[in-house]
């Protein structure tokens, strides 16, 4: 299967430039058979049910999004598309004016979950808890230099892989749900290109998108 990907980021916060990163990110998920589209207009999500993307891999840290575009990325993922969410993703209480007190609820209803807070960056493990799903089947565990998020975590996702660090504990860090018809996957890894570069992350990255695309590898 070919898969086509929407790659949406912003770059208003420096840490999580898209100009610089969406190269990187488009790297570790391009191949053969994907191709990736990047863009800083999430007014596009508006009409991407429509586009003949198969996933949306969402690296936005700015959580502002018009009623149309969030509309669109529900509708989007509910009849049977993919997304990929990516570190800042989760971030739902970031906005380019501050941040509101609430995670926007209809995004976290989709993800399953949002960022909380976070310590210095460091090196840390990343478990692999579950080998028995197409994502990380055959993975191990792994240690990498990054943002170690904290995470609140909904009933319906199933997790993947959870950190393995002195402050966060065993928060998750991969996990997939469904969606109504779609599939959703998030990783909370890549804050930086140290994280983007590492050989496992770019490997839950590509088999993310490959399983939100048709639920296969």
């Amino acid at each position: 299967m070919n898969v086509s990907v929407l790659a949406v980021g912003d770059d208003e916060f420096p840490f999580h430039r898209f100009e610089r990163l969406g190269p990187v990110i488009s790297d570790a998920v391009s191949g053969p058979h994907t191709d990736v589209d990047l863009t800083t207009d999430a007014g596009r999500l508006a009409n991407v049910h429509e586009s003949g993307y198969d996933v949306v891999l969402d690296y936005r840290t700015d959580s502002t999004m018009t009623d149309a575009a969030r509309d669109g990325l529900r509708s989007f993922v509910a009849t049977g598309g993919g997304y990929v969410g990516v570190h800042c993703a989760s971030d739902l209480t970031t906005t380019v004016d501050g941040t509101r007190d609430d995670p926007d609820p209809e995004l976290r209803e989709l993800i399953g979950g949002h960022f909380t807070g976070h310590p210095e960056q460091t090196t840390f493990g990343v478990a692999v808890v579950d080998t028995h799903h197409p994502v990380t089947a055959g993975l191990s565990r792994f240690e990498v230099f990054d943002e170690p998020y904290g995470i609140s975590l909904g009933n319906d996702a199933r997790v993947l892989a959870r950190l393995d660090h002195p402050t966060q504990g065993d928060t998750p860090a991969v996990w997939v749900k469904p969606y109504e018809e779609g599939r959703v996957f998030y990783c909370s890894l890549g804050h930086d290109v140290p994280a983007l570069t590492a050989r496992p992350v770019r490997r839950l990255l590509s088999r993310g998108v490959a399983w939100a695309a048709d639920g296969e590898i």
